[in-house]
């Protein structure tokens, strides 16, 4: 019996949402601000579209993830604990605009300084929010902090994650609804040894959502009361979703408030799930499943309802090695691409279009490479693509193409 607990109202909601994103649909972008480009010309196919990318900057360290401010610059966050900004018609600024390397725990490949995204009042607070794994013992930390002044930061909410390096999760992003959301890994290592993935007592192998607008009792946030898991014995309040294995990389649609979540494979598939705003307590399968596959048939409820990835693709023995979940493109610069999602893998850096069909089921194709090591896929204030690649340090710019299809 699924655990998954049905509310009328959250779900009328859901339907209002849909009907209103519908009708906003050719005039709504990144960040839920009108788009004076809004596209008027209808999508092609994902075949007849490539990637073309343009590095704009280098000597970045490690550049784990990006965002958009409303003024136009991209901060980029660095995995040692610094924060970047780039504008296009300045470049990289040479200082970083936060530096939080005294706090952050980097002695593993995978941990460090991982998600930031702005506050929705970001033009007003300057204030950022921000996931990284913190010193002395690697806990995953989600704290909020203005832009230039570390030492007024203020930590919201921590996971112990001391046992392993690897498995941090660490994307930060605002929903529609004006919520946070955060990713946190199973654990680490392999095989999901704490098996975190199904169990609700622990935020980990977890997507959380929270109000970081409002405090509860000695808790500097609140948790919604349309959280799946309120009330519900041994169960974290703030889980939003679970039965993720490593979902390092999600973002919000600002057009329909769906999550676009990448989730790391043990080493069979690499998945992207698709997740509607009513659908808050979806169980992703890790670690009974992995993708579709079963991976662990001990941690596999009978009756258990499991929400299937929209796309997966094969990891074992292929050039892949980790998926680098993207965004839905909503810019006006190639509006035959406009509500496409793009994602990558790390190793292979193939581009992943994925689009929903009109009347059901997703179109998907591979339309081309980004550069080396893709770690983040963001978008500007315009709602146009970035992609950064780790261990070279770039900064590219992504755009799209028309490419004509074969044997027409």
């Amino acid at each position: 019996m699924s655990r998954r607990r049905w509310r009328p109202v959250t779900m009328l909601a859901g339907l209002l949402v849909l009907a209103l994103s519908a009708l906003l649909l050719p005039s709504v972008m990144a960040g839920g601000t009108p788009a004076a480009g809004a596209p008027h010309a209808r999508s092609v196919p994902l075949t007849e579209l490539t990637v073309v990318t343009e590095q704009v900057a280098s000597g970045l360290r490690r550049p784990i993830a990006i965002t958009g401010l409303p003024d136009g610059r991209m901060l980029i966050a660095e995995k040692n604990g610094t924060v970047r900004a780039y504008h296009p018609d300045t470049g990289l600024a040479a200082e970083p605009v936060l530096d939080l390397t005294d706090r952050i725990d980097t002695s593993n490949n995978e941990r460090g300084l991982l998600g930031i995204t702005p506050a929705p009042n970001f033009r007003r607070t300057g204030i950022l929010y921000v996931a990284y794994t913190s010193l002395p013992a690697g806990a995953l930390t989600l704290a909020r902090v203005p832009i230039g002044a570390p030492e007024r930061e203020q930590v919201l909410l921590t996971q112990a994650h001391a046992d392993y390096g690897n498995h941090n999760g660490g994307q930060v992003a605002f929903g529609r609804d004006g919520y946070l959301y955060w990713s946190l890994g199973d654990g680490g290592h392999a095989n999901d040894p704490f098996k975190a993935g199904q169990d609700l007592g622990t935020l980990l192998g977890k997507i959380v959502r929270i109000d970081v607008n409002r405090t509860c009792g000695t808790q500097p946030y609140c948790v919604p009361s349309g959280n799946p898991f309120v009330g519900v014995a041994g169960a974290r309040p703030e889980i939003w979703l679970y039965g993720l294995r490593n979902p390092w990389r999600f973002s919000v649609d600002p057009v329909d408030g769906s999550l676009w979540i990448g989730d790391v494979g043990q080493g069979l598939v690499e998945e992207v799930n698709h997740i509607r705003p009513w659908q808050g307590g979806a169980n992703l399968g890790w670690s009974c499943r992995e993708g579709t596959p079963v991976f662990d048939q001990q941690q596999c409820r009978a009756g258990m309802r499991y929400t299937d990835p929209v796309f997966e693709y094969e990891h074992f023995l292929t050039e892949n090695c980790s998926v680098t979940g993207g965004v839905v493109y909503r810019g006006s610069v190639t509006p035959e691409a406009w509500g496409t999602y793009i994602a990558s893998d790390y190793c292979s850096t193939l581009a992943f279009a994925v689009r929903p069909k009109p009347r059901g089921g997703y179109e998907t194709a591979t339309i081309g490479r980004f550069p080396t090591q893709p770690t983040a896929i963001g978008t500007d204030a315009r709602g146009e693509l970035y992609v950064l690649s780790d261990l070279p340090g770039w900064l590219s710019k992504v755009r799209f193409e028309r490419v004509q299809p074969a044997n027409r």
